[in-house]
């Protein structure tokens, strides 16, 4: 049985009639809870953009990787598509991971210190 003083410390209310679901946090609605898109915004990191050829996992298929962007899921999206119609390329981005098929770092680096990011050449 748990006393009161440790039912306040599972995070309080979780759900109310009025409002529906609530956030943890910030006790807000969930349909205006900021601090979980605030967190999900812009990726930590040192402000360097990695741009690293990789084969591992892919059935020895190269692929450019583009790690350390800060940008929300929208712009990283729409960053991916003119990285990969400018090699000529497909690929995806997701999970803050820009991937385009083929070994384009030259090309990617070259557009990316264009742009006005802080580049750097990962691994070998």
């Amino acid at each position: 049985m748990k006393s009161a003083r440790g039912l306040g410390s599972l995070g309080g209310l979780v759900y109310s009639t009025e409002h529906g679901r609530t956030c943890p946090d910030c006790r807000q609605p969930l349909a205006s809870c900021t601090c979980k898109a605030s967190a999900r915004a812009t990726p930590a990191g040192d402000g360097i953009v990695r741009v690293a050829r990789e084969t591992g996992g892919r059935n020895g298929k190269t692929v450019t990787v583009v790690r350390g962007l800060p940008l929300d899921p929208a712009a990283l999206s729409e960053l991916g598509r003119t990285l990969k119609a400018a090699c000529g390329s497909g690929g995806t981005a997701k999970d803050g991971v820009i991937e385009i098929q083929g070994d384009h770092r030259d090309t990617v680096v070259a557009r990316l210190e264009r742009a006005g990011f802080k580049v750097k050449r990962a691994g070998g």
